[in-house]
């Protein structure tokens, strides 16, 4: 296993979320692909996702800030970028569309075995994206606290 193969194909995966390909989506995961993070199993499962948001946010970017790779383990810091102009579905909540921009950062752990992308787990935090949309709003005790910096 080479760590800058392993580097390259998550470099691929990125380049085709954001141009939206799907077949290279087909190329690139596991058949029998988990998302540690949201419970997603198989590679249907992560397109569905993964049309999900792409309907949510049309312009959807994500750009990487670091990219490091040890053993079967590749971990990416990104930048996520994009307009929320379509609905989109978390779980039992769905969202409509809000118009709002939003920026986040989201910090993945992706697994390759046989030189195919067969496990992620992501760290973001969920509250500001919501914010962001507008979906959400911090209390007024909240916006007084010392801790509160948006």
């Amino acid at each position: 296993m080479s760590l800058e193969k392993n580097k390259a194909i998550i470099r691929s995966l990125i380049e085709a979320f954001n141009k939206q390909n799907l077949a290279t989506l087909d190329e690139l995961i596991a058949p029998d692909y988990v998302d540690l993070t949201s419970q997603l199993r198989g590679r249907e499962g992560f397109k569905r996702d993964e049309i999900n948001f792409f309907k949510g946010f049309p312009d959807f970017h994500m750009a990487i800030e670091d990219i490091i790779a040890e053993n079967d383990k590749v971990w990416v810091r990104l930048k996520v970028t994009g307009t929320h102009t379509g609905e989109l579905e978390f779980g039992k909540m769905r969202l409509t569309p809000t118009g709002k921009k939003i920026t986040a950062a989201v910090v993945s752990i992706w697994r390759i075995v046989d030189d195919k992308v067969a496990e992620r787990e992501s760290v973001y935090d969920f509250l500001d994206f919501l914010t962001q949309l507008e979906v959400v709003e911090y209390t007024e005790k909240a916006k007084h606290s010392r801790y509160y910096s948006f």
